[in-house]
């Protein structure tokens, strides 16, 4: 996890000082890979692609009232590529995902205070995960609705996570 967060740090030079952050959270003697962990615990997200790479899946989380990415708590699993393949599969019902590559986003996210748990940060680690045919999801008790949406208009996105990583997606298919 170490050698990945150092190599997104030199990929992403503008966001180096998050890609620290994500290692100073390593470094804590706390487990961050528990969500009991209540200072901020470590998640992971899954930029769930279509077959085509046109299209990512995106969940109207429940909790939350906002359509994000899937994704969800490590539950100490230290393998987040793991965890974002898991949680992809789990809030999508959607068969045959693989994962790509190594790290392609982090965000570090307040989850406000909800029934007995306090407000705290999702440190959250997010991989591309790819469709690799069916397209049928099956909506989780995580989420209120998901919906395939084309990826290139989210490049301007009101929500700067959002829009941070359709325009990652962007530039990496742009690539030959």
């Amino acid at each position: 996890m170490r050698e990945q967060l150092a190599d997104y740090g030199r990929r992403w030079p503008d966001e180096h000082g998050v890609a620290a952050d994500f290692l100073a959270l390593l470094d804590d003697p706390a487990d961050p890979f528990v969500r009991e962990r209540l200072e901020g615990h470590l998640t992971g997200g899954a930029w769930l692609v279509s077959a085509d790479g046109r299209r990512t899946l995106l969940t109207h989380h429940r909790k939350l009232d906002r359509w994000l990415q899937l994704g969800g708590h490590a539950d100490g699993d230290t393998d987040m590529a793991r965890v974002a393949l898991k949680e992809a599969e789990e809030e999508s019902g959607l068969p045959d995902l693989s994962v790509e590559g190594s790290i392609f986003d982090l965000d570090r996210h307040w989850i406000p205070e909800r029934k007995d748990v306090p407000g705290h940060w999702h440190y959250d680690v997010r991989y591309i995960v790819r469709a690799s045919g069916n397209e049928d999801y099956v909506v989780s008790e995580e989420s209120l609705a998901l919906a395939w949406r084309e990826i290139a208009p989210m490049a301007e996105d009101a929500d700067e996570s959002l829009s941070r990583m359709a325009r990652k997606w962007l530039a990496r298919s742009a690539r030959p």
